[in-house]
């Protein structure tokens, strides 16, 4: 019986996570790539949970159970009139302001109604488990670890062995036959429930008996209902860890590494925690994890705001301990305070609920709110406010007046010793952060065994981080966040060298000075492959139209000649009004041609583009690291060639840290039937004046019909033909492998 309930939950825990990477998938070649797709999926996921748990906690507490049992078979075959799975082929994403609502309502069509029937599965069949004759009925909460192990499973095993083997509409398949097997098993445990239930009490209730087993239970015999304060624990107990994981996610792609599908690693450990918590022998320790909690903050607290150059991994798992620690923490106080089983499904609302919340606070508030990502470690304060105290620490009222007293006491002497480094040759060195975390450090390790006063301590030393970070980065001209990310402008050289950060990646930079502002610099300069190109294209054509999906800062504007039209097809409306924006960046308006901004998904824009109009369309989205995938696809290609004119040149922007795209962008050429030709530039084929105004190493990539109209590019010694790998398969809207062409180096 028990290992029947526990396959079933594993089962649903499993389509449960296995559907969330496929809908985003499949909603993907609308919104590009950018961490704000997966945080707002989760947010639309962890309120879909919500709605099935609180259906769950109604049907559990009004019908019998008979009544639960034949319910839930009635609404587990609703589904099957909406599926397979698969979003409307016809809606687009608004051009302009935040997407976030046409995601949400495609979400909610694409997978809504099946998401909520899986998501009933768990703390339904933990509550019919709860009501039969079954010794281990009284403390039910260990099956939750089925539902947590499924979730990893399924996690780990869509990008290792489901994407890489299966087209989107097999995956579809897949996942309907998963749900008929659900279908299935959940009627048979209905029908061990009904048969196996315990009688019930006059008001409803199972009457459970107290057997040998249940007295040894850790869960409490009061089955009083629990009180309104301990519920709003709970919420708090699930938020924080719910918000950690985004925004540690956010942290980690976003200013140290933006490595594709590294968001699984803290949606794993977010899950492992929860396993961990709810088995029945924890093999790590819930008091020792809170114990800790204080310490591994404070020593990762100016990691929140400064990035080590050359040990951006280090620091990565560095973040990644720390809020394993705290998810640890405040899901082993959820697993401790978990009430008698009668109240079961209340416990499990308020938990989807505070995880909801949580979600919803980073991924839709935060961005809104906060220009940087002061999300996380804010959230992190609250984690460690939220750890038990010790028994033997009192809490007389002098002492709760020093809760605020000295975490204040501290913030203005740290605040004020960063104010005072500014005017000292301390300045912006390790020393001066050094000489401020030995001051918080200090003080908060000495406030530890007092939750509140070390989180508001804690708090205030982050700030002052924070501050001196802001401080020494006087060259800061503008810092802006929207749904695609954090955009920053900085200024270097005295002024001379202005530059576009997303995240850590260079979107382009301008020198200022008279004799180098129209020139392009980073990777578009004029003897690196994106010239090349460029000189190719001018040495055929009198007057060139040319497409460029990403826009940057418009260095690509400077090859514009008199009479030329350059489209710029942007899908972040903020990148095109910095890179408009004068006070920044000059390139769009000193263009000799004429150019536009598009703005929207490069592969939507341009199917809206006449036929055959471009001699040259450059794409020039590859190198932020979590690349749109649906710009490399069969059908995009077929897009392109339909845009392109019959001896134009279709050009990619390949530099990428973390990915290697040249050999798919061969075997899509093979698959195409174009001839092929690239050039990975090094450092010393850059001209020495070149590299000292900014020039870039660049990775081009070039296709065409013939080969005569490559121009110079068929000949050029730099140039060379790629080799295509039958171990590299072709790219299509229904399959693509992210795992094939990582740089695992």
């Amino acid at each position: 019986m028990v290992a029947l309930y526990a396959a079933t939950l594993f089962l649903s825990a499993l389509l449960l996570f296995l559907v969330q990477p496929m809908v985003g998938k499949m909603v993907l070649p609308a919104l590009g790539g950018t961490p704000a797709i997966w945080n707002t999926c989760v947010v639309f996921f962890q309120s879909a949970l919500l709605i099935g748990y609180a259906y769950v906690c109604w049907i559990t507490t009004r019908l019998s159970l008979r009544r639960q049992a034949l319910l839930q078979m009635v609404v587990l075959f609703l589904p099957l009139m909406v599926l397979p799975i698969g979003p409307d082929p016809g809606s687009r994403p608004p051009a302009e302001g935040s997407p976030i609502a046409w995601l949400l309502s495609s979400l909610l069509l694409a997978v809504g109604l099946p998401f909520f029937v899986v998501a009933t599965s768990s703390p339904l069949l933990q509550r019919w488990f709860a009501e039969t004759d079954h010794p281990a009925s009284r403390d039910p909460y260990f099956l939750y670890v089925a539902s947590s192990l499924g979730s990893l499973v399924a996690l780990l095993a869509y990008p290792i062995l489901i994407e890489p083997r299966l087209r989107l509409a097999s995956q579809t398949r897949l996942w309907t036959a998963g749900y008929a097997a659900l279908i299935g098993m959940t009627a048979t445990c209905a029908v061990i429930a009904v048969r196996r239930a315990l009688p019930r009490a006059a008001d409803g209730l199972p009457r459970l008996r107290m057997t040998p087993q249940r007295r040894t239970s850790s869960i409490s015999a009061d089955s009083a209902a629990p009180a309104v304060r301990r519920r709003l624990r709970w919420m708090l107990l699930a938020m924080a860890p719910s918000s950690l994981m985004l925004g540690v996610t956010t942290h980690i792609t976003t200013n140290l590494a933006a490595v594709p599908l590294l968001w699984v690693i803290p949606l794993a450990l977010y899950l492992l925690t929860f396993a961990i918590a709810f088995a029945r022998r924890p093999w790590v320790s819930h008091d020792r994890m809170s114990k800790f909690l204080p310490v591994v903050a404070t020593v990762s607290g100016p990691l929140f705001f400064v990035t080590i150059p050359g040990l951006e991994w280090r620091s990565a798992l560095v973040h990644l301990m720390v809020f394993f620690v705290a998810a640890m923490t405040c899901h082993g106080q959820l697993a401790v305070s978990r009430p008698d089983p009668r109240h079961l499904a209340g416990y499990y609302l308020c938990v989807s609920l505070g995880g909801a919340l949580g979600g919803a606070f980073n991924a839709i508030l935060a961005p809104l709110v906060f220009r940087t990502v002061i999300e996380y470690p804010l959230m992190m304060a609250v984690a460690c406010m939220l750890r038990p105290s010790p028994a033997s620490v009192p809490y007389r009222s002098r002492a709760r007046q020093l809760d605020v007293a000295l975490p204040l006491a501290l913030g203005v002497v740290a605040i004020g010793l960063v104010l005072f480094l500014r005017t000292t040759a301390w300045s912006g060195t390790w020393a001066g952060l050094a000489m401020v975390f030995v001051v918080v450090a200090t003080a908060c390790l000495a406030f530890r065994n007092r939750p509140l006063r070390f989180a508001f301590g804690y708090a205030l030393g982050l700030t002052a981080f924070g501050l001196y970070a802001r401080l020494e980065e006087g060259n800061l001209l503008h810092v802006e966040r929207n749904f695609f990310g954090v955009k920053r402008v900085v200024s270097s050289e005295h002024g001379r060298r202005r530059e576009l950060y997303h995240g850590t990646t260079l979107h382009g930079l301008q020198r200022t000075e008279p004799g180098l502002v129209d020139e392009p610099l980073a990777y578009y300069h004029r003897s690196g492959p994106v010239g090349d190109v460029f000189a190719a294209t001018h040495a055929r054509h009198a007057v060139s139209r040319v497409a460029v999906v990403g826009l940057g800062v418009g260095a690509m504007a400077c090859y514009a000649r008199p009479g030329e039209r350059f489209d710029f097809h942007e899908i972040d409306p903020r990148v095109a009004a910095i890179a408009a924006d004068a006070k920044y960046f000059t390139y769009l308006q000193r263009c000799k041609g004429t150019c536009e901004i598009v703005l929207g998904d490069g592969r939507q824009t341009l199917a809206r583009a006449a036929a055959h109009r471009y001699n040259i369309i450059f794409l020039d989205a590859y190198s932020s690291d979590a690349i749109p995938t649906h710009l490399l696809s069969r059908e995009a290609v077929r897009l392109y060639l339909d845009r392109l004119a019959n001896d134009g040149l279709l050009a990619f922007h390949i530099t990428n840290r973390y990915l290697r795209l040249e050999p798919l962008l061969a075997a899509l050429g093979a698959d195409a039937g174009l001839v092929c030709r690239a050039r990975a530039e090094s450092p010393v084929e850059i001209p020495p004046e070149a590299a000292a105004a900014g020039a870039t190493p660049a990775h081009v990539v070039v296709m065409a019909r013939r080969t005569e109209d490559l121009g110079l590019l068929a000949t050029h010694a730099a140039w060379r033909t790629p080799p295509v790998s039958s171990e590299t398969p072709v790219w299509t809207d229904q399959y693509s492998n992210i795992m094939a062409i990582l740089r695992w180096d």
